[in-house]
């Protein structure tokens, strides 16, 4: 694989996160027919953070939001299918928490699939959640 750049973009655009959730396997659970509801989630995301390839495509998001002092919820992560299994993730997730601060815990809902990718990663599993559905679900 090309070498991967890995930085913050605060700007990013709602067509190429729509594109790298549609080419990973996030496209299932986020509502990427919803032009408004994508371009508030990004938009109101602390830390967007991006990996993309040697040619500047976008392979990688993670999305999070934070106080940067306690807690970072690290509401998306999505790779691209063709780039899994190379450490994309992987370094996303160390890179967003590193944005977020290092003092913060980082919390993240996994999606059924990728489960038992977490723990492979490093991550403690927690089972103490709880959740109220949004009007739309």
């Amino acid at each position: 694989m090309t070498d991967i750049t890995y930085q913050v973009e605060p700007d990013l655009n709602a067509d190429a996160f729509i594109d790298v959730l549609r080419r990973s396997t996030l496209a299932e659970r986020r509502p990427v027919d919803d032009a408004r509801v994508i371009e508030g989630m990004l938009r109101h995301a602390d830390v967007i953070a991006t990996a993309r390839d040697a040619e500047g495509r976008l392979v990688g998001v993670a999305r999070a939001i934070t106080d940067f002092h306690f807690c970072t919820y690290l509401s998306d992560l999505a790779v691209a299918a063709d780039c899994q299994r190379r450490g994309i993730g992987k370094r996303l997730i160390d890179f967003t928490h590193e944005q977020a601060g290092r003092d913060t815990t980082l919390i993240l809902l996994a999606a059924p699939a990728a489960a038992e990718y977490y723990p492979h990663i490093g991550m403690t599993r927690h089972e103490s959640c709880w959740l109220t559905p949004g009007a739309s679900d």
